[in-house]
């Protein structure tokens, strides 16, 4: 199994940072909800593929919205194979990871009650594999965007009551930046 310290070795050190947002009621019960497992964190991978981004729309989004795929990291679960998990259920691609550009540590907060969670992002590379969904319940639809495009998206997230949209804008526009900064 891949510690930590053996994934910095291969992929980098990523920059840390820390962020909190608020949730409503709802949205903050379903989060705690999928930890119940002993999950708190999760993989988001910027999957470049022809110079574009590979993007994924959840059910519930509007026409038009997209963000970088994710998925959660299962207790003692090897965060490699994770990501290479979360790639192809989410997108149907078969992925090589490439840095490890941010570990972000955010605290999502509903009332008086607080959730911490660790996302884990990760630059990586298309290898093979057909464009859409495996895991259709989870994910609608598949897509390339550029990193512009994708981070135009910023304002429909922010509209949203969504302290979890929110915070995928915040983790978003500080990937591309770590992104731009090594182009």
């Amino acid at each position: 199994m891949n510690t930590f310290e053996n994934i910095e070795q291969r992929f980098g050190i990523p920059r840390q940072l820390s962020m909190s947002f608020p949730m409503n009621l709802l949205e903050f019960q379903n989060l705690k909800d999928s930890m119940k497992d002993g999950r708190n964190s999760d993989v988001t991978l910027f999957v470049f593929k022809d110079n574009k981004i590979i993007v994924i729309a959840k059910p519930w989004y509007p026409k038009g919205l997209y963000r970088a795929p994710s998925g959660g990291l299962r207790p003692d679960e090897d965060l490699e194979l994770c990501a290479l998990r979360e790639a192809y259920e989410e997108t149907g691609a078969k992925i090589e990871l490439g840095k490890y550009i941010l570990r972000i540590h955010v605290t999502f907060t509903s009332h008086e009650d607080k959730v911490n969670w660790t996302s884990h992002v990760f630059t990586a590379k298309y290898l093979s594999g057909d464009l859409k969904p495996v895991d259709t319940r989870e994910i609608r639809e598949v897509n390339l965007l550029s990193l512009d495009e994708l981070f135009a998206l910023k304002e429909k997230l922010l509209e949203s009551d969504s302290g979890g949209l929110c915070y995928r804008a915040a983790l978003t526009e500080a990937a591309i930046k770590e992104i731009k900064n090594w182009e």
